[in-house]
């Protein structure tokens, strides 16, 4: 750190727990971070965030410190900063840090709180919605929830920034690719047609999931038009994908390809090269976005996106059964061609 700098070293702080979220952040920590320490924020999220694959070779952050409070069910185990005993813990991993203040985008900043006071750090800035958090927080200008249809974390993460004075208008997310995962992608996708679309075909929750039929009939269709599809997800969708592949006709099946044994970083690369990404509200869809890929999310009855007009285009219906095939077919060609 150079001792000429007088800015506030600061930690940012995430609440919400998945990738999208985070993506959605991004752009405002890099405006926290543009008026910190050398131009740096120490940032903290939860492991499932994936902070370090997406963020930590951005030149704005420092660190990257896990948030290790509520594990996947699937670990089947207690988060070591669960519980009060587990943010006294935190707390006291941060001390040693001396920050002059936390930044935080949480609507709950309560367990925040706690941890900056077994931290020393006395600077602690938060949304300020409710009369508790008005006294418990520092005084600064004060947002009120976003609460109209949309989905509410960027805008509230926008409201937030603009009254602190980090930013001065609405940021479209944004996040840039590791070069060294690009020229791997670039080469391990070099056998796909071009152009090639990426199906998001992983699901964080059941009721968010295509489907694997529908997405066998969009494989189809766009390997049909002599493109390339490129089906993508974790491990856990590996079964999946090879599912869907297997029943891609045999004559299209060269057109076809799977990546689930991926990092993440690795993933975003492939997002960058894809001419659209197409599948479940989940975090590739928002990844494809904030590197400037189409995203068409099926989306279904739930509440819209309104952070990148431009390149997020929302499929929705009374169910999310109802939405076929050949209209997401028909969309991606109405936009993108």
């Amino acid at each position: 750190m150079s001792p000429a700098d007088t800015r506030p070293k600061t930690a940012v702080q995430l609440q919400l727990n998945g990738m999208g979220d985070l993506v959605w952040h991004a752009q405002y920590f890099r405006c926290v971070a543009e008026q910190s320490r050398d131009g740096q924020v120490s940032l903290i999220a939860a492991p499932t965030t994936m902070a370090r694959e997406l963020l930590g070779h951005e030149p704005w952050v420092r660190e990257i410190i896990d948030f290790d409070r509520r594990p996947r069910k699937s670990e089947r185990r207690r988060g070591r900063h669960s519980g009060l005993d587990g943010l006294l813990r935190l707390g006291a991993e941060l001390a040693p840090k001396r920050f002059d203040r936390m930044v935080l985008f949480s609507d709950h900043p309560g367990r925040a709180i706690i941890v900056c006071w077994r931290a020393g750090i006395r600077t602690v800035l938060g949304f300020g919605e409710t009369w508790l958090q008005r006294l418990l927080l520092t005084r600064s200008p004060w947002i009120s929830r976003y609460r109209g249809p949309a989905v509410a974390g960027h805008k509230d993460a926008t409201n937030f920034s603009i009254a602190q004075g980090f930013c001065s208008a609405p940021i479209v997310p944004r996040i840039s690719v590791r070069p060294d995962a690009l020229a791997r992608m670039g080469e391990r996708l070099a056998p796909l047609p071009r152009p090639f679309h990426a199906l998001a075909i992983g699901a964080s929750e059941p009721y968010k999931q295509w489907g694997e039929d529908n997405f066998v009939e969009l494989a189809n269709r766009l390997a049909a038009r002599g493109h390339g599809v490129l089906l993508l997800g974790g491990p856990a969708e590996d079964v999946l994908a090879q599912a869907i592949l297997a029943r891609v006709e045999p004559a299209l099946r060269e057109r076809v390809a799977t990546m689930t044994d991926s990092s993440v970083a690795e993933s975003v690369a492939a997002l960058s090269l894809a001419r659209s990404c197409i599948g479940n509200d989940t975090g590739a869809v928002n990844i494809a976005a904030a590197v400037a890929t189409h995203a068409f999310i099926v989306l279904g009855p739930r509440p819209p996106l309104e952070h990148d007009p431009e390149h997020v285009h929302l499929l929705q219906a009374a169910q999310l059964s109802d939405i076929r095939a050949a209209d997401v077919e028909a969309r991606v060609q109405d936009v993108i061609g």
